[in-house]
């Protein structure tokens, strides 16, 4: 399974080191401002890229002494040095294009291999970005889905140039530097994405579609009275899920024992990669506080 994870990245790797090679060259024969951000992109789609292989290389690794709760986390410091890297391209495309826009200096030159590398581009775009999207969603690596909604984007700041390089062929040359300020704002949208979902993940924000999920799961047992103090968090493909739960007082230490290890069961079940840990107490309708989760 994890290899499988290390091979998509891999893959990804090559990809990238072709288009940004591919990119560049063509850039420089043309002096065409779009292509060359789109080389820039891809060259931090690169650097992007190797971070995230050896990201999942780590992640994987099981808890130590020193981690007890793993590596996960370890994917999403990627994912925010990935935005970091993201935004510094943003402001060095935005400060050209806005240059060559107000000087008039806008020619470029356009050749059949200006439409030839933004096409190729397109196509292993495509097809990376889906090859990514599936390996993220089997081994719910965050990583890799952050690699996959990154070259996604890539799809269609190429399809911009792509458009830029037709109106400069019939004489519009300043639409290549205006292609490449809506590259550039593509990528900052992307950035923002990719960085708050990065942070939230680092500052252990508790996911808002998982409570709703264990409360719903933890109404299915009658003996549940009640619950509360319920911490998620998450890291990298995992989950953590802690919690106090009452069950009645009169049920023995191996009936509870038994329900706690069901709950856990099913709650791994519907929430794949989750580490559940059950605080059990006994259920007292005098001591009820606000924080108590009641069953109807």
């Amino acid at each position: 399974m994890y290899k499988g994870k290390q091979q998509v990245a891999l893959v990804s790797v090559f990809a990238a080191i072709l288009l940004t090679s591919f990119k560049f060259i063509v850039a420089i024969l043309t002096g065409s401002l779009g292509i060359l951000s789109e080389a820039l992109h891809s060259g931090l789609d690169l650097v992007a890229a190797v971070i995230t292989y050896f990201s999942v290389r780590i992640s994987d690794k099981p808890p130590d002494t020193s981690h007890h709760y793993g590596h996960g986390k370890i994917e999403n410091l990627s994912a925010l040095i990935e935005t970091i890297l993201l935004l510094i391209t943003c402001a060095w495309i935005i400060y050209e294009a806005c240059e060559r826009l107000l000087s008039g200096n806008t020619y470029i030159e356009v050749t059949i291999w200006s439409y030839v590398v933004v096409v190729s581009s397109i196509i292993i775009d495509v097809n990376r970005s889906r090859m990514l999207y599936k390996a993220a969603k089997l081994h719910r690596s965050q990583a890799l889905e952050a690699d996959a909604l990154h070259f996604s984007t890539d799809i269609w700041s190429s399809a911009v140039v792509l458009f830029g390089l037709v109106c400069a062929n019939f004489g519009f040359f300043f639409a290549d530097a205006v292609a490449a300020l809506v590259v550039a704002l593509i990528v900052l949208f992307i950035s923002y994405r990719l960085g708050r979902r990065a942070v939230d993940v680092l500052l252990d924000k508790a996911p808002a579609d998982i409570a709703p999920r264990v409360t719903d799961e933890l109404m299915k047992f009658p003996e549940v009275r009640a619950f509360h103090s319920l911490k998620i968090r998450t890291s990298g493909p995992l989950t953590f899920i802690k919690l106090n739960v009452h069950f009645p007082p009169e049920i023995t230490l191996q009936h509870v024992h038994d329900l706690c290890n069901e709950i856990e069961r099913d709650l791994s079940n519907i929430i794949p990669g989750c580490s559940v840990f059950i605080h059990p107490e006994p259920h007292n309708p005098d001591h009820i506080t606000q924080d108590d989760n009641l069953k109807p």
